[in-house]
């Protein structure tokens, strides 16, 4: 079985997480700088079997896009032209950042750790990539 893997992108930089081969759990990648996202992905694609992309989609509250939300739509444009034969499926990735924040400091995070945002970006991605995993078993 391939992994999934899930991208919390973001202006400056993106979040990676994926899962392991039998798909169970989530686990944080890497935080890549994000105009250097589509290198990094071609070059995971070709070291490790990926069934299919968990894009977070930025949403407000309400339903309505962030200003985020354009910028996400135009990289998965990208990455389904670069990498055709992999799925990509959306996840609403609201209060990711706040929870991956919480998990860090219950699992005893340093101050130094939550302030680089890096971690909390793949951190989120974990979250979204659980998230989803745990929606299609319902």
């Amino acid at each position: 079985m391939a992994r999934l893997l899930a991208i919390d992108y973001g202006a400056k930089r993106t979040g990676l997480a994926v899962t392991d081969p039998l798909q169970l759990i989530a686990s944080a990648l890497e935080t890549v700088p994000s105009h250097e996202l589509l290198k990094f992905l071609k070059s995971y694609v070709e070291r490790e079997p990926v069934e299919a992309f968990v894009v977070g989609l930025p949403k407000r509250l309400d339903g309505t896009d962030t200003d985020n939300t354009p910028r996400v739509r135009k990289f998965v444009t990208h990455l389904q032209n670069a990498l055709p034969d992999i799925p990509v499926y959306w996840h609403d990735e609201r209060f990711t950042s706040v929870m991956a924040l919480q998990a860090m400091l219950a699992n005893g995070s340093t101050k130094k750790d939550r302030r680089e945002k890096g971690n909390i970006d793949k951190v989120s991605a974990a979250i979204i990539l659980q998230s989803y995993m745990e929606s299609l078993k319902k």
